[in-house]
Formats: structure tokens, C-alpha cells, sequence
């Protein structure tokens, strides 16, 4: 039985790791930068993803593409739920929604910082699974297929689920808005 030289598994595990570090790096740093607001957070989660692919073979994967791209939302879904008050970037850039329709009223911009981080706790309180199709749906602005496709369930299942987490988010956004009285 012949075996792989020791130092040769090392250096093919490096070339691969570093092959997919520049496939892939911008697109895991952008995903978690648009759910974390933040360059420094989004930076640390990419760290994260590729140094976790250093001690294990999560590399082997058949589509690095697509484990890497959910390693980054989960890993800033993460962020977020570690840190429910943290001071970061806002997310209506990402969202789009930077005071559409409400002018640039001092007034309106505190409302809509104010939104956004209702928003960001009320995601870290939901299921991890939840709360990636939410962000993959909602933040990357993925078709129910493409979530679905990803996520290895049905469009249903998406759509059920999607239709649930809004339905929790609108809830607790309110009794976020209540308490804020």
C-alpha cells in the first residue's frame, strides 16, 4: 500500500487553500460585509472562514463556491448574535433603503438608523437556518430558487419559512418600536 509523502500533502492542501482564497476572498468578505455593516467585522469573519479551512478538509468540498459563500453569512449572522449592541456601519446601505421617500431630515435618518438596528437584533434572535434565508434572501437578494438551491431544500420550504420569519421580524420590530416610547 503506498502512501502520500508527508510533505506533500501540506503543500497541495496550501496551494489548494490558497487557490480558493483568491477565487472566493471577495465575494465571503462581501457577503459578510453587507450582513455585519462593518469592513473590520466582515474582515474578521473572512479570516475566520478561511483559517477554520486550515485545520480541517472542509475544503474538499464539491462546491467550495457555494460552502464558503454560506460559511461567511452564517459566520456574520454569528457576529451579530454575539453582538446584539454593537456599533457598526449601517445597514440600509445594504439594504438600500438609506431614507428612500423620507428626505434628508436629520429626524428621518436617527428613524432609520434606529430601524436598522431593531432590525439587526431582531435577526440575531432568530433560528440560524432562519436567519440565512432571510439574509440570503432579503440582504443578497437571491430569488427563492437560488435560497433553495443553496440551502438543499425546496422553494416551498423557502417560502413557508421566509413568510414566518417576516411575519416574527414585523412582530418584534414592533414591540422593539413600543418599548422605544
Amino acid at each position: 500500500m503506498a502512501t502520500a509523502s508527508p510533505t506533500m500533502q501540506p503543500v497541495e492542501s496550501r496551494q489548494r487553500l490558497s487557490e480558493l482564497f483568491g477565487l472566493h476572498y471577495r465575494r465571503v468578505l462581501m457577503a459578510a460585509y453587507r450582513i455585519t455593516g462593518s469592513m473590520a467585522d466582515a474582515e474578521d469573519v473572512a479570516q475566520g472562514v478561511f483559517l477554520r479551512l486550515t485545520t480541517s478538509d472542509e475544503f474538499a468540498v464539491s462546491n467550495a463556491a457555494s460552502y464558503l459563500y454560506r460559511a461567511a453569512i452564517n459566520g456574520a449572522l454569528d457576529l451579530l448574535r454575539r453582538r446584539t449592541a454593537a456599533a457598526s456601519e449601517p445597514l440600509e446601505l445594504a439594504l438600500g433603503v438609506a431614507s428612500q421617500g423620507l428626505g434628508s431630515r436629520p429626524e428621518a435618518e436617527v428613524a432609520s438608523s434606529q430601524l436598522v438596528q431593531y432590525l439587526r437584533t431582531a435577526l440575531s434572535e432568530l433560528s440560524p437556518r432562519a436567519a440565512e434565508m432571510f439574509t440570503l434572501r432579503y440582504v443578497e437578494d437571491l430569488d427563492n430558487r437560488e435560497v433553495a438551491a443553496l440551502m438543499h431544500t425546496s422553494q416551498a420550504v423557502v417560502a413557508v419559512t421566509l413568510h414566518q420569519v417576516r411575519s416574527k421580524l414585523k412582530k418584534r420590530l414592533t414591540e422593539m418600536e413600543r418599548g422605544k416610547r
